[in-house]
Order: structure tokens, then sequence, then C-alpha cells
């Protein structure tokens, strides 16, 4: 079954890739864009990624059966109250957030305990890129997509969801809001963090014209993804808080312990922590390949 009318609440890289990755399959009839930038909004419909645009929430889901949110965390809970007396009777809404409890915080605030029209989900896809013109339909074959679907859902509103991430090609799982955000702060937010931190903290040594002139292949795949949108990041950092915090926290005790392994000159030890490492990154790797 087609998704009639698809109103996307932010297109760019994740919202316009959607919007290609469903045209491209024929599995949607027409796409609405809304968001603040005249000018993404209207090369989005040059491109053909949307059919037209709207800066009001509310006047962009009017009719639509399948809302998508590619909001920062930060904009959630006013994307949805700005849609709130607009929306369609069968009108399903579910998102691209990085945090799911967050979202589902946002959404109860605003609908109470009516949330049966809200699947939460999450692409495990992206790259540094912003913007509608960084979009491609490809970008979510053969990843991940998690949904968090929540009590009060309808296995139909699941399943067209389910169905519409399949359509793009992406593998759909499903696990807890709770689970889902102590999992995604150790796999994805965790690493950004420190590829943020290494990245300000060399910058701000005196030597960092220097330091960044000769730069490795290593240094710049590492470091790729501080080159992602701050506000995103502040964003999820400040959802994600007590979960990323706690990595964190594991993490610098990590690093405390190898800087004394090193200070120590303690080599077995340091061969027993790489050896682990490279051991459970050549099983993920396998993993993947299977």
């Amino acid at each position: 079954m087609k998704i009639r009318r698809l109103a996307i609440i932010g297109v760019g890289l994740i919202g316009g890739s959607l919007a290609r990755a469903l045209r491209r399959a024929g599995s949607v009839e027409q796409i609405v864009g809304c968001g603040r930038g005249r000018e993404n909004l209207e090369k989005a419909q040059q491109l053909g990624v949307i059919d037209r645009y709207t800066h009001d929430i509310g006047e962009a889901v009017q009719g639509a059966d399948m809302v998508f949110l590619a909001t920062p965390l930060g904009a959630m809970k006013s994307a949805f109250a700005a849609m709130k007396d607009h929306l369609a009777e069968d009108a399903v809404i579910t998102d691209g957030g990085s945090c799911k409890g967050s979202v589902v915080n946002d959404a109860r605030e605003v609908f109470g305990d009516e949330l049966s029209r809200l699947v939460p989900g999450h692409p495990i896809a992206g790259t540094e890129k912003n913007g509608v013109e960084a979009s491609f339909a490809e970008l979510y074959e053969n990843r991940r997509v998690i949904l968090t679907p929540l009590e009060n859902n309808s296995e139909e509103s699941i399943a067209r969801v389910r169905r519409m991430w399949e359509d793009c090609g992406a593998e759909v799982s499903e696990m807890s809001v709770e689970h889902h955000d102590e999992v995604l702060a150790a796999t994805s937010h965790l690493p950004h963090m420190l590829a943020f931190g290494l990245v300000d903290t060399l910058a701000r040594m005196k030597e960092n014209d220097e330091i960044f002139r000769y730069a490795a292949g290593g240094f710049r795949d590492f470091t790729r993804i501080a080159s992602s949108n701050p506000v995103m990041w502040r964003d999820i950092c400040v959802a994600n808080g007590p979960a990323l915090s706690r990595m964190l926290s594991a993490f610098a005790e990590e690093m405390n312990d190898l800087a004394q392994t090193i200070a120590a000159g303690d080599g077995d030890h340091l061969l027993e922590v790489f050896s682990r490492a490279k051991e459970a990154r050549d099983r993920f790797v396998d993993g993947l390949k299977g």
C-alpha cells in the first residue's frame, strides 16, 4: 500500500534521502516538505525531492497519512505542538531522532497519554553533510533502522512504518526506548564525543597548524564525524545525558588506565589491551560481512 501523502518536517540529508528512496521505490504518491530555510526547500522542489513546500507545520501535515520528523531533538516538542490540531485521522507519525526517550517525553507533553499514532524510529545512517543537496536515495540501503514501538501503538501503525523503511532497502528491528538510548550512547554518541573532543583539544594547542598539516589518513578518518552538525549533537547530548555521561565516565577510566600503563612501560598489558580490541573489532567487521 502506497503512502498517499508524506509530510517531511526537515528536508535535509535524512528527510531528503527518505523522500528520494521512497520515490525510487514507487512507494509514495505525494511529498510535502516543511522547514525554515526557503532556499533549501526551493532546491528540494527543483531536484524533485518534494512536490511542494510550506514553512507551516500545521499546513504541511494536513491530509498526510505519514508524517516524518527529521528536526533536531530540541525542536521536536514545538513541532508536535504545531501539528497537533491538524493531523488527519489516519496519520501515523514517526521520526529519525537519535534519542528516543526525549522524543517520547516531548510527544507526551503535547499529546498527553494518547500516543497511539506515534511510532518512534531511528535510521542508523548518515554522513557529516547537511542539506537536501547532500541527500541520496541509497542512504538507507542495507542499513539498520530501529523502531521503538509504544504500548498503545496499533500493529497496523507499526507495520506501516516498518514497510516504509523496508521500501528504502533498510533492515528494520525493534527494541524498547530505554534499551535504544543505552545502545546508541555506546555505539554512536560516544564516538562522536571522542571525535569532537580530540579535534577541540588539538585545535587549542599552540602548534595546532602543524598538527593538522601533518595529520595522517587515520586521523582524518577518525575525526570526520567532528564535521557533523554542532546543534544536532548538542541536542543529542542533552537528550541522552544520563546514558551518555555513564559511557564517557567508563571510557575516561579506560583512558586513565591506558595512560598509567604507558607511563609504566608495561608492554605486556598494552599488548593484552590491543589484542583484545583487535579481536573484538575483527569479529564485529566479520559479523557485518556475514
